[in-house]
């Protein structure tokens, strides 16, 4: 088997995983906004967010779903990228920007609590930030290096 085939091979695997991790991500949301107010605490929404839950508010229920929803779609890119489904439209755009997210969430995650008194950095706790920042680098690594490894079967680029 050639280098390359390899290489797609090795990138395919690490967008299943990436998929797989963004759906968890995405159903988790989901499962916090069942599990209500306490749930928003576990997680690390703030105390904000979890009085605003248990007060019936919408607020936290939808921003919780936004973010639930842009998850899935990450996972539905991750997926396509690893040709387990259909192109998406801007598939390379878009696992370069999704990429891009989560990388610059994980080293915004590493730095704010160190540097920032900002009220939505210090409502979370350092544990909080790190896990999460941690999370978010181990899942921009998976689709960065397995756009990257699967590049060439990845289609054209859409243009711009």
């Amino acid at each position: 088997m050639s280098t390359t085939h390899n290489k797609g091979k090795t990138g395919r695997g690490l967008l299943l995983i990436a998929a797989t991790l963004s759906f968890i991500a995405a159903f988790l949301h989901i499962a916090v906004i069942i599990g209500g107010g306490d749930w928003y605490r576990v997680f690390g929404a703030g105390e904000h967010m979890a009085q605003l839950a248990e007060s019936g508010s919408l607020y936290p229920v939808g921003v919780t779903l936004l973010i639930a929803s842009v998850l899935f779609v990450w996972g539905l890119y991750a997926l396509s990228g690893a040709g387990v489904i259909g192109r998406l439209p801007w598939l390379k755009q878009g696992l370069i920007a999704i990429t891009a997210v989560y990388l610059l969430r994980a080293i915004a995650g590493f730095t704010l609590p160190f540097v920032s008194l900002h009220p939505s950095v210090i409502q979370n706790s350092l544990t909080f930030w790190l896990v999460s920042s941690l999370v978010c680098l181990v899942y921009g690594l998976c689709y960065l290096f397995g756009s990257l490894k699967h590049w060439q079967h990845l289609g054209r680029v859409d243009p711009l």
